[in-house]
């Protein structure tokens, strides 16, 4: 899982069908403090997730296309959470 602000979405004419009604958003990735740690993900929405919102992205293609209901989907990032607060342990 990555942890994610939504910067943009990406917008393609010619697509495979499996992206059909569906959003592509870019997103900065984070660290656990919620600072830019380097690097973006392009991934599928799943949730509704808007501009500026942090959430929390599936990097992993086989646990995407099982969310989407398609083994065969060329998909590998999926956006699965909006994350609220992230609260770490004080070691």
């Amino acid at each position: 899982m990555i942890l994610g602000r939504i910067t943009g979405s990406v917008v393609s004419t010619i697509h495979h069908p499996i992206v059909d009604g569906r959003k592509l958003l870019m997103a900065e990735r984070l660290d656990a403090n919620g600072r830019p740690s380097g690097g973006y993900v392009i991934a599928v929405d799943a949730i509704g997730a808007g501009f500026g919102e942090t959430v929390l992205i599936l990097d992993e293609g086989n646990g995407a296309r099982q969310i989407l209901g398609d083994a065969e989907a060329p998909v590998r990032s999926i956006v699965v959470g909006i994350v609220d607060t992230v609260e770490l342990e004080k070691r």
